[in-house]
């Protein structure tokens, strides 16, 4: 099966003083179409600056990210935005829901972006929350629906252009043991879809519903394994 994501020697340095701080050093990796993936380490190995340069949210101080064919070094912003946007669907820890908008509202946000038509986008914005079980919660905002709901919202947003990749971060960590087993149910029909999921956390846990564990430690992947039981919620 073919790559979607190709990462060679990617290195990332932050200058917040006088030292550099090494983010990253030489990562080299290759995530499979409909792969399943969890990328964890503790506080500091490097998970969440990976996540945001796979995501097109950061870039690299050196190296080559080849993301669905492109070279991510050779888009110009724009284009970095319209790949976030269509090749991308993002899942949040904290679920980044705008607090004024209803859930049929914040899963229109990317279709509006991309240019559909309004009765297109509520129309697709309905399949998606009905998909993710919350028919009867369109008209609700934010603070009207419990965490488990939202980050439902959120996952339905992150779905809504039929994105290659969907990238989640910590998705579960807002959420009780009950609701995260819910969610990541979601994610296992999600994948069998044909998705790639590329998820980071720090529990074991969540982790172990992916079908290959990649473990980073100090900028560095520690070890990259297949999990031969992952957990079918």
């Amino acid at each position: 099966m073919q790559n979607i994501i190709h990462l060679e020697s990617i290195v990332k340095d932050y200058f917040p003083g006088a030292e550099a701080v090494h983010a990253l050093r030489a990562i080299s990796l290759d995530i499979r179409k409909n792969e399943y993936v969890a990328i964890m380490g503790p506080s500091g190995s490097g998970k969440s600056t990976l996540m945001n340069i796979i995501g097109c949210l950061d870039t690299p101080t050196s190296g080559t990210y080849i993301i669905n064919g492109q070279d991510a070094s050779k888009l110009v912003d724009n284009e970095l935005a319209d790949m976030r946007n269509k090749e991308i669907g993002f899942v949040f820890q904290t679920f980044n829901l705008l607090p004024r908008y209803t859930a049929l509202e914040n899963v229109m946000l990317p279709l509006v972006y991309a240019g559909i038509p309004k009765s297109q986008r509520i129309e697709r914005a309905k399949v998606a929350l009905e998909s993710v079980g919350l028919a009867d919660r369109m008209e609700h905002r934010p603070n009207e629906l419990s965490g488990g709901q939202r980050q439902r919202v959120s996952v339905a947003r992150a779905m809504i252009n039929n994105p290659a990749i969907i990238l989640a971060d910590e998705p579960t960590g807002n959420l009780d043991s009950k609701t995260s087993v819910d969610i990541m149910a979601l994610f296992t029909e999600i994948h069998k879809k044909g998705n790639t999921i590329i998820l980071v956390t720090h529990e074991e846990s969540i982790a172990r519903h992916a079908h290959r564990i990649i473990r980073l430690l100090d900028g560095h992947i520690e070890s990259d394994v297949v999990n031969e039981n992952p957990v079918i919620a």
